[in-house]
């Protein structure tokens, strides 16, 4: 396990899940946010961190490889639910740099921590296949 972790989160059967802050920290300190989420997903919200790498769940156990096994790596997903799966898959693959984001985006949401935000791509809907964007995009028209 990377020193960055180290006396960092909780460890639940091999899996180290890092607050908010401390993923914070971390990341700041040369760790890499590997957001999972969905492409729909990514428009309204990201983490506003020095270092990120999007990989789609949908093909991120066709994609890993491209994660480094040196560098430490931080999985970031909505909620904490897909992100914790995906390091369990890391470590099985032999990545011992690997933890999980406890809460996702929303609990870093909910800790006011930086974040880049596109108001105009917030999504609404009743289920995940109903999502839309609440707001339509402003377009200038040029002549």
């Amino acid at each position: 396990m990377n020193t960055l972790f180290q006396n960092k989160g909780l460890l639940i059967n091999g899996v180290t899940h890092l607050s908010p802050t401390e993923a914070y920290d971390i990341l700041i300190n040369g760790a890499v946010a590997v957001d999972i989420r969905e492409e729909y997903e990514l428009d309204y919200k990201l983490l506003d961190v020095p270092e990120s790498i999007f990989i789609y769940n949908s093909i991120f156990k066709t994609n890993y490889e491209m994660l480094s096994k040196t560098k430490p790596l931080i999985i970031v997903d909505s909620v904490g639910l897909r992100s914790k799966d995906a390091v369990i898959f890391l470590q099985e693959k032999g990545y011992t740099n690997a933890a999980n984001l406890n809460g996702g985006i929303v609990d870093w949401d909910k800790d006011n921590l930086p974040m880049k935000v596109d108001k105009y791509a917030e999504l609404s809907g009743s289920c995940a296949c109903m999502l839309k964007p609440m707001r339509k995009k402003k377009t200038i028209q040029t002549n």
